[in-house]
């Protein structure tokens, strides 16, 4: 700023009006706050460690820029935290380096590979709740203990939001670039899934060999929301690497769906990856077709809603009016709730994980036209009243795995299973962000309560085998770290931490900073003659781990 002052020092001043005098001062008072705000920023990429490992202290400096905290919120949210640190420690203590924590019988298990799930899941978690000590623990792990050079199969899906998202979300958060480093080499080992016919992934992969496969139970077909659902992780990785081969893979498998798009937007649950076409199965919003849905409107907002990402954007709302088909209300209490479909059938069933789309359709109605957003949002608080209502009608308040809608019965337990899952909680944290509603924060503490009253033992946190009698299990599910007690937290925290306009959550809750996607097209490659390819033209046998979404461990 000195070089600019002396610059005006030398002209000669009588040779200016007092207006143009003014108006240089305005100027120069500009370039000197934009130049302040470039520091700030630069300085919250490089030493963000340091000014976001203290959640306290993000709450803290928000609200001295902006409105006084509600006492009850804060309570409430140093309540979610404690919760948070007594799931920690359990875990820290029993199950150090395993993938999940077994409470009851106080020892770690490896569902997922033995990647250390729980902990790569809690890394933002333990960021944003300024749990800095613990997170520092975390990293430490992942620099000198995570290590995927191992000869196991394992879901290229559950690895995706898991691990590469959980990675991705604390360098995004940390500024860390171990955690990016990590990132890279797990995506690069999951990159041959990608190799098949069609573009559409195989399911499973080898770590070390890339030996690339579907389950047995599914046919040889590929899973659509195990499909579908990198694009944020893969899209984000190839932004902040400026290595377009993820963007490439995952945006593929877009374009190679929309070649069969239906007019309605709703896909059967599994794919063909040698050719590309939906096979005849159910259709559904519950578990393994969920989070496709979702990533069609999360990589439009990663993508800035911009001109290239717009065909993303159809695609959702062709779904969207295909959802309205399958809403259907119950009697005598009028719960709204969302069918599944086989061929011309429509089943009465309604899994928690499709309780995601109250919250889904809150983020997108914003961009509707008048009178159409005002219905897509009223589905969506009619949706979540339904969903409260999974916990509030059984005896311990909360939710079974699914729910079936019988003639002239309002909602019936199917599968009563609780595995401590966050999507009623995570369209709750929505609709209070985007409405401002305070009766969403108060659904969300009595979901916190009866988890506090049911599940909360002296070492962890359990589900249940049954939300009707209350009977544990052994198992403490890394989501519950990662996501529930995460959408918790921000539920009670003012909307300028984790703002929606700045991060896009992935499906495990991970939130990922929302960039410029033409930041670097030079790099990214990306083929602008694919993006105009892509203007949009207008009761089987499950095993007992329901996959989707997130997929859920019994003991």
């Amino acid at each position: 700023m000195a070089c600019i002052s002396i610059t005006w020092l030398v002209y000669d001043r009588k040779a200016f009006t007092t207006e143009y005098q003014e108006e240089i001062l305005r100027l120069k008072e500009e370039v000197i706050l934009l130049k302040n705000r470039l520091k700030d920023a630069n300085r919250h990429v490089k030493d963000s460690a340091k000014s976001i490992s203290n959640g306290d202290k993000i709450i803290k400096s928000t609200l001295s820029n902006s409105i006084q905290d509600d006492p009850c919120n804060e309570e409430r949210r140093a309540k979610v935290k404690n919760a948070m640190l007594h799931a920690w420690t359990s875990y820290e203590k029993y199950a150090w380096g395993q993938d999940e924590l077994q409470p009851q019988s106080k020892d770690g298990v490896d569902n997922f590979g033995g990647l250390g799930a729980t902990i790569v899941d809690s890394l933002d978690t333990l960021i944003i709740m300024g749990l800095e000590d613990q997170f520092q623990r975390a990293k430490e792990w992942v620099a000198s203990s995570l290590n995927f050079n191992k000869d196991i199969d394992v879901s290229v899906f559950e690895t995706t939001i898991r691990v590469v998202g959980g990675l991705l979300s604390a360098y995004d958060l940390s500024g860390d670039k171990i955690f990016l480093e990590k990132a890279t080499d797990i995506a690069d080992r999951l990159l041959p899934a990608w190799n098949t016919p069609s573009g559409i992934p195989y399911n499973r992969i080898n770590l070390v060999y890339g030996n690339a496969k579907n389950p047995t139970w599914t046919q040889g077909n590929s899973i659509l929301a195990d499909s579908g659902s990198e694009q944020l992780e893969f899209i984000a990785l190839s932004q902040r690497t400026k290595e377009p081969k993820y963007q490439q893979k995952v945006e593929n498998v877009i374009k190679e769906i929309h070649r069969t798009f239906p007019a309605d937007g709703l896909l059967p649950i599994y794919i063909n990856p040698h050719t590309g076409i939906a096979q005849h199965s159910t259709v559904t919003f519950g578990a393994m077709g969920d989070s496709f849905y979702e990533y069609l409107l999360k990589a439009w907002i990663q993508g800035n809603k911009t001109e290239v990402v717009k065909y993303y954007r159809e695609m959702w709302e062709a779904s969207m009016k295909g959802l309205r088909g399958l809403i259907r209300k119950s009697a005598p209490s009028s719960f709204a709730y969302i069918c599944e479909k086989n061929g011309n059938d429509l089943y009465n069933k309604m899994d928690e994980l499709a309780c995601f789309v109250p919250g889904m359709l809150a983020l997108g109605s914003s961009c509707y036209g008048p009178g159409e957003a005002e219905k897509f949002m009223s589905l969506a608080e009619e949706l979540a009243w339904t969903c409260y209502n999974f916990y509030q009608l059984t005896p311990t308040k909360l939710a079974g795995e699914n729910y079936f809608f019988r003639q002239g019965e309002d909602m019936n337990v199917g599968i009563s299973w609780n595995i401590q899952r966050p999507e009623t909680i995570e369209s709750l944290f929505y609709l209070w962000r985007l409405t401002g509603n305070k009766t969403y924060q108060e659904w969300g503490w009595n979901i916190f309560q009866a988890f506090e009253r049911n599940s909360r033992v002296e070492t962890g946190y359990v589900g249940l085998r049954d939300v009707r009698t209350g009977d544990k299990d052994n198992m403490m599910q890394s989501f519950f770290l990662a996501e529930t007690l995460k959408y918790l937290y921000l539920l009670f925290s003012p909307p300028s931490v984790i703002p929606l306009d700045e991060w896009v959550f992935n499906t495990e809750a991970h939130p990922l900073r929302i960039v410029n996607r033409d930041a670097h097209p030079e790099a990214l490659n990306v083929d602008q003659a694919q993006q105009e390819e892509l203007n949009v033209d207008q009761g089987e046998k499950l095993p007992r781990h329901i996959h989707g979404r997130k997929e859920g461990r019994l003991d």
